[in-house]
């Protein structure tokens, strides 16, 4: 019986951004929860791949190529998938960017990429979703945040910025939509060796730091954020709103 509360059989997730990275591991791991899965990107080569790839390991995989920074172009791809092939269950706002510069010198067409690809896209997808849901009664919508929700590092003040702008708009998603029977969370990872972080892999002395400033001593396997997205996206958090869950070793609890 505990367990059936993880599983995610018959129902669908659209996670945005999951050609590569963290999204295309949250994909596969829902997949293998019993979840079909919506895979979503701008470039149709890479979502075709991560697509292949997933349908070769015996996944329900359906793709959906819309920029989420457009608002219209998104609302009409979510209807129309939702009209065409069936209802999104589950959610997964993941599609993001980073830009690293000192803050005196951020370029504005930057940080407007920022904030269109962090913050825009998340209540673009959310609300073209979440108005569908609204009307099953039923949904989980799940925000991608990042360490940076609550810390600050030099040289990615806007990046952090939108990261905190995500947990809010978590958790006015919860107070308006939670009486129409959705959960909206967070998930916040720490430091993972993802494309978006190879310049800081790729830094043998940023990698000693993160080491020592880490309690667990280590980068984060992306596959470790695969547990709490499925608690997250089931009925085992059918009572949990607004709230964002860190999952980064240790390192936004220690100083």
């Amino acid at each position: 019986m505990s367990l059936a509360l993880f599983d995610l059989s018959g129902k669908r997730a659209l996670i945005t951004g999951s050609s590569q990275g963290i999204g295309f591991a949250l994909a596969r791991g829902l997949a293998k929860a019993g979840a079909e899965i919506v895979l979503n990107g701008r470039d149709k080569s890479k979502l075709g791949e991560a697509a292949a790839t997933l349908r070769s390991e015996g996944h329900t995989i359906h793709e959906l190529a819309v920029d989420v920074t457009d608002h219209d172009a998104t609302r009409a791809a979510v209807d129309g998938f939702e009209n065409e092939t069936g209802a999104i269950d589950i959610l997964v706002n993941n599609a993001g960017m980073q830009h690293r510069t000192p803050l005196e010198d951020f370029p504005a067409d930057a940080f407007e990429r920022l904030l269109q690809t962090n913050i825009a896209s998340v209540f673009h997808v959310g609300q073209a979703v979440a108005r569908h849901m609204i009307g099953r009664g039923y949904g989980k919508i799940v925000n991608i945040c990042s360490v940076q929700t609550a810390l600050a590092r030099p040289g990615i003040a806007p990046y952090t910025m939108t990261k905190g702008a995500v947990a809010n708009l978590t958790k006015g998603m919860a107070t308006d939509w939670a009486k129409h029977g959705l959960q909206c969370n967070g998930l916040a990872p720490g430091y993972f060796d993802t494309p978006l972080n190879a310049a800081l892999v790729n830094d043998p002395e940023f990698s000693a730091w993160l080491e020592k400033r880490t309690p667990a001593g280590r980068w984060g396997n992306v596959e470790e954020l695969v547990g709490t997205c499925i608690f997250l996206s089931s009925e085992a958090s059918s009572f949990v709103n607004g709230t964002t869950v860190f999952v980064d070793g240790g390192i936004s609890v220690s100083l």
